[in-house]
């Protein structure tokens, strides 16, 4: 009975989305958020382990912060670019989490014009922001690997502080024209997202007006974002190991390799979810909507939650630095 409640609400919203022609009318124009389809008498229960990997990574990257912050020790490129990653994907699970848990709880769907475009600004700015940092994280190790005695006079305090610089205004510059050239366009007929948040992949399938211009700039950042990082993060892994393979003992190759390693998973936490988003939207447009929301919301959760546990696990360094503020500090 209930899950006939909750189709037919959908239902009477749906129609009722379609008396709305555009979103250039007077009348207040919205979205309508969509949870797990075929699985909404059920959303009560699937927002547990939803609520539990938004408090991982809450607490992960706030730990991660924390220790970074408070470590003297931590207070080194490489951990400065880690402080930059632990914020960054404390913004994507802070960017998605209202939107997902007021639907998964309360069955609240609709979601204005402004702040679906606000959620829509922040959500992929923060991806390629991850991105970014990611990239700049690889440089970090080829200084480090390959031109050891330079380290701390090439990534000062202050190219550090140009190089985050840098990347905020990448990332508002690549989102911006993006946020612009859909907003101008009119919504017609269907408002029905497919996702509990507003990605800018299934918000333009609701546009009712030539969409070109938008699909080249996409695909331009396509190529500037998704292609471009990882292959100059590539790039600097051959440059590497051909420092390794080339000069140092075997010892001293595995402990190189071992202090990439954390990176590397991090790199593939982020781009085999991202770019299995963006294949699935382009190519497999027809798949069941299941399929097109898992893809989505593992994209959305995966680096936020892995990469604090990556990080914590796998570098000796955060790990005391970690142990010593939750445990000996309770000491003292």
């Amino acid at each position: 009975m209930e899950f006939l409640l909750l189709n037919t609400q959908i239902l009477v919203l749906h129609s009722s989305s379609m008396s709305e022609v555009t979103n250039t009318t007077q009348d207040s124009f919205y979205f309508i958020l969509t949870g797990i389809p075929g699985f909404e008498a059920s959303h009560i229960w699937i927002s547990v382990p939803f609520c539990g990997l938004y408090i991982i990574s809450i607490i992960g990257n706030t730990t991660i912060l924390s220790a970074i912050c408070t470590e003297p020790s931590l207070h080194q490129p490489m951990y400065l670019f880690l402080s930059m990653l632990a914020l960054t994907d404390l913004g994507l699970t802070l960017t998605t989490m209202p939107t997902v848990m007021q639907l998964l709880w309360f069955s609240i769907r609709k979601i204005s014009f402004e702040a679906c475009f606000v959620q829509f600004f922040f959500l992929h700015g923060f991806s390629f922001m991850e991105s970014s940092v990611l990239l700049a994280m690889s440089f970090d190790r080829y200084v480090a690997i390959c031109r050891p005695l330079h380290y701390a006079t090439i990534l000062t305090n202050e190219v550090i502080g140009r190089i985050a610089s840098a990347m905020i205004c990448r990332c508002v510059l690549a989102v911006l024209p993006s946020l612009f050239l859909l907003k101008r366009l009119p919504f017609c007929g269907s408002r029905l997202l497919s996702h509990s948040y507003c990605l800018h992949q299934d918000m333009i399938r609701l546009v009712c007006a030539d969409i070109r211009i938008n699909s080249w700039y996409g695909f331009a950042l396509v190529l500037l974002i998704i292609v471009l990082d990882p292959l100059l993060i590539v790039l600097s892994y051959t440059l590497i190991l051909k420092s390794i393979l080339g000069t140092a003992t075997w010892t001293e190759r595995l402990r190189a390799l071992n202090n990439c390693l954390s990176h590397v998973l991090a790199v593939l936490v982020l781009y085999i979810p991202m770019v299995g988003v963006s294949m699935t939207h382009r190519f497999a447009k027809h798949a069941s909507p299941l399929v097109h929301v898992i893809m989505a919301n593992i994209y959305l959760l995966a680096p936020p939650v892995m990469n604090p546990i990556i990080y914590s696990v796998k570098t000796k360094q955060i790990h005391h630095a970690i142990f010593h503020l939750l445990f000996l500090r309770k000491v003292h």
